[in-house]
């Protein structure tokens, strides 16, 4: 794996002429691991200053040092995405620190699965005001910040919102997170229309099998703690398949990806980068599926 990141990195190397973020500022939730971790490593090594955000307190101070000791910027701001209070609360942080926002990531999220008929109103409910309310109100608190009507003070903006092929496409089990993912994509439209007119611009990304906590084996025993109540993360029986992705031999569940593997967090990231940066100057309201080739 360490091989194929290394090789991801001198990719973005060859591509990317110098930081494409440079003195940006970027709030990404949900970054104490996985795809939010690696976007925010990515975008502070293009010369982002990084809110790192995460239900996990250390978690999240963990990757903000890890920037700062390379060299990066970067400052922690832990908390459930879902208090109602805490959307202000990161766009003050952001704020107090550097005096204004460029970028949004809202990656947090998680999963609870269950069928249609066994999901109760709570378990519904609980997708949607993490993956749908949750940036929604982040976004809100950040428009005295992004809404700028003056454009010769605009600079470099864009909202970047997380979905899923579970949301592009509705998944077996997971009746509320695929409910939640969707109504992401029409966040994100309504959004590109309502804030374009500000120079502001407005993407979804959808993964596929991203090799992270979410997608790793259910048998690990990796749960998140939402709310008091413990909440198990994974998919069963995936223990074999995430094994013989580490090891480099053909993985099982990979036959309907075209190249033939699970994506990596740092793969994913690089996806976020594109719709951060100004290589994307001129994209809006899309929903980019990164997937591998899976599902088209």
């Amino acid at each position: 794996m360490s091989q194929r990141v290394n090789q991801i990195a001198g990719h973005l190397g060859q591509t990317a002429p110098g930081p494409l973020l440079k003195g940006q500022v970027a709030i990404v939730t949900g970054s104490g691991q996985g795809i939010g971790k690696a976007a925010a490593v990515l975008f502070a090594a293009h010369g982002a200053h990084v809110v790192v955000s995460d239900l996990d307190a250390k978690k999240s101070a963990d990757v903000a040092q890890e920037i700062v000791n390379s060299g990066g910027s970067a400052i922690s701001i832990a908390g459930n995405v879902m208090d109602k209070d805490y959307g202000e609360r990161v766009v003050k942080g952001a704020i107090d620190k550097w005096g204004k926002i460029n970028i949004i990531v809202n990656n947090a999220g998680f999963t609870a699965d269950k069928m249609a008929h066994t999901t109760d109103d709570e378990t519904f409910q609980l997708m949607l005001d993490c993956h749908v309310v949750a940036p929604f109100r982040i976004i809100r608190a950040a428009a005295p910040y992004m809404r700028i009507k003056d454009a010769s003070k605009r600079e470099n903006m864009s909202i970047i919102n997380i979905s899923s092929t579970s949301g592009t496409h509705g998944n077996v089990g997971q009746v509320n997170y695929s409910a939640a993912k969707s109504a992401v994509l029409g966040l994100t439209k309504t959004m590109c229309k309502e804030w374009g007119p500000f120079g502001v611009r407005v993407n979804c990304v959808a993964f596929g099998w991203i090799q992270t906590r979410l997608t790793a084996a259910k048998e690990n025993g990796e749960s998140i703690v939402v709310n008091g109540k413990a909440i198990a993360l994974g998919i069963p029986g995936r223990g074999k398949a995430a094994a013989a992705a580490d090891t480099g031999s053909k993985v099982t569940g990979t036959e309907d990806i075209p190249l033939g593997r699970p994506g990596l967090p740092e793969e994913g990231a690089a996806a976020l980068l594109f719709f951060a940066s100004p290589l994307a100057s001129y994209v809006s309201g899309q929903t980019l599926e990164v997937t591998g080739g899976r599902g088209i």
